[in-house]
């Protein structure tokens, strides 16, 4: 199989970085309306339990899966135009000098749409970086 394709979660992407912000503060950085704005959307805050539905300002829907606050959050995430939801997984855990942050994404329709997620990742979580705790 190609990379980036698995039997059971179709096309996937994952992208981490260890952040030099105690995880505390860069989950609060991730889950503010200034950090969700940056990785989903403008729009959506703050992101409730499991079932809550959200739509971005550019019209991208999903539904929360799975909430463990300070932590993980999984969701579904379609932007317009897509005919089915990918499934997105965010987690924070601590790390020797900071933070790892990692994006996790599969069920994606190709390799050219698992490439611009992984470009649309890197760049988040380059922002989430610039930005920093305390948003």
């Amino acid at each position: 199989m190609p990379t980036g394709l698995t039997r059971d979660a179709g096309w996937q992407i994952g992208v981490s970085r260890t952040l030099p912000h105690p995880p505390g503060e860069l989950w609060r950085l991730v889950t503010s309306a200034e950090g969700l704005a940056l990785w989903l959307g403008a729009g959506v805050h703050p992101l409730g339990g499991p079932g809550t539905r959200y739509r971005t300002a550019d019209g991208a829907t999903g539904e929360v899966r799975s909430h463990h606050p300070g932590s993980r959050l999984r969701l579904t995430w379609r932007p317009p135009g897509r005919a089915a939801d990918t499934v997105l997984q965010v987690t924070v855990s601590p790390a020797p000098h900071g933070a790892v942050l990692r994006f996790h994404q599969e069920r994606l329709a190709d390799a050219t749409e698992r490439e611009r997620q992984r470009a649309h990742w890197a760049a988040a979580v380059d922002a989430l970086e610039r930005l920093g705790p305390g948003a």
